[in-house]
Formats: C-alpha cells, sequence, structure tokens
C-alpha cells in the first residue's frame, strides 16, 4: 500500500503543480532540468529521426552477431554525421537515434545530415557489408525523418533513472515520418522546407526533393528525397 500510496501523492502534485518554463539557446543536459518538478526549457528546434528499416526482419532472419553489427555500424555512421552537421544526439531507442539542431542553420544542418547519412548507407556501410560477408544478401535500408518547431524539454523519470522528454510537433512528426510509407529514405515537412537555402533544395540545378501529401495537423505537405551528400 505504500507505493499506491506513492503513487497517488506524486500523480497529485504533478498536475497540481505549476510549470517554470524558462527559454534556451543550446540543447539542454539533464543537469539543466529540475526532476522534481515541473520545470522545463522552451526553444526553437529542428528534429531528425534516422531510422534503420526493417529490424525485425533482420533479427527474425539472421544471428545476434550479424544483427548487431549492422546496428552497430548504422547509428555509429548516422550518430558522427549528426554531430559533425552540428547536431545534438538526444537519444537511442533500438534501431534508431534522435538528433536536436539549434540555431540559424538548423533546418539546413539536420537536412545536410540527412543526405550525408544517405550517402553513408549507400557508399559506406552496404558495400562493406559486401565485401565481409560476401555470402549473405542484405542491405541497409533506412527512413529518415525532420520536422522544426517550438519544443520543451523536460526531465521525467525517478531518481537514478531519468532522462529528458521532448514535447511539441517537431519530435513526434520527425518519428512519425519514419513509419510513414511514401517513396523516398528522407522526409522533411513544409516547415523545414520553406526554409532552407537553394542548396539544399536543389543538386546540379535539378530539385531533389518530390512532394508526398501526408496531412496531419495542417503541416502538409511531405518533400521527400532519395538524394545524397558526400564529405568533400
Amino acid at each position: 500500500m505504500a507505493l499506491k500510496t506513492d503513487l497517488e501523492a506524486a500523480v497529485a502534485g504533478i498536475f497540481r503543480e505549476r510549470w517554470s518554463i524558462t527559454n534556451g539557446r543550446v540543447v539542454p543536459a539533464a543537469s539543466d532540468l529540475l526532476l522534481g518538478s515541473n520545470h522545463g526549457i522552451k526553444l526553437e528546434a529542428t528534429v531528425l529521426y534516422a531510422d534503420m528499416a526493417n529490424s525485425t526482419q533482420l533479427v527474425d532472419e539472421y544471428d545476434a552477431q550479424f544483427s548487431a553489427e549492422i546496428y552497430k555500424a548504422y547509428l555509429h555512421c548516422a550518430s558522427k554525421i549528426i554531430k559533425a552537421c552540428e547536431g545534438t544526439i538526444t537519444a537511442y531507442d533500438g534501431d534508431r537515434v534522435m538528433g536536436v539542431f539549434v540555431g540559424d542553420s538548423k533546418n539546413a544542418n539536420a537536412v545536410s545530415a540527412a543526405l550525408k547519412i544517405n550517402y553513408a548507407r549507400i557508399k559506406i556501410i552496404n558495400p562493406a557489408i559486401n565485401a565481409q560477408y560476401p555470402q549473405v544478401n542484405y542491405q541497409i535500408g533506412h527512413t529518415i525523418g525532420i520536422d522544426t518547431s517550438d519544443l520543451v524539454a523536460a526531465r521525467i523519470g525517478v531518481r537514478n533513472d531519468n532522462d529528458i522528454v521532448w514535447i511539441g510537433r517537431a519530435a513526434n512528426h520527425a518519428a512519425k515520418l519514419c513509419a510513414a510509407t511514401f517513396v523516398g529514405s528522407l522526409r522533411i515537412t513544409r516547415a523545414v522546407y520553406d526554409r532552407l537555402r537553394d542548396s539544399e533544395k536543389n543538386g546540379n540545378g535539378i530539385s531533389m526533393w518530390e512532394l508526398a501529401f501526408w496531412r496531419d495537423n495542417g503541416n502538409a505537405p511531405i518533400y521527400s528525397s532519395t538524394w545524397m551528400r558526400g564529405f568533400s
């Protein structure tokens, strides 16, 4: 009964307490947020989710060692690229990684990261799989979703087991785009597309983005791409 009483008191306190929201300009660390009270940091941010495709089929059909190598290779490349493009890694969730970008170039940086992750998948990871395991017919697929909006970061969980949760459209929609059944590996919302430089919208004078109509809360259309960008 002590646990039930503790939970009732905690939940009542969460709903009763007024929120303290401060404005931020950088991605907060857990230490910047209070765990035991309704405290959040609000910032303008762009969220990128890079999600490896068909991981359930991977673990069902291949052994654990091979599957782990695929996970590690993809998430290593995606994470290094996100950081190189001035993003901050905020979460790993199974076979996907979440990056948050802030600042004046947040949308261009997120899109550049997506294009480079696609390059790494096609030109680095898949050839390495073929070279190491020529007898295995496996290639990594993925989807990357990007959206931008105001977000509130809050600290959730319990003492010694807690993390940051990101509350706002960009976090949910970027993740949702990874599950949408569109043609194309990279998917960005209209809000992101409208804020890009021309060099991020076009390649060799040709538009690299196609429209895929996915209407949700007025945040349509979605722009899809299979392009990639190298590291030179």
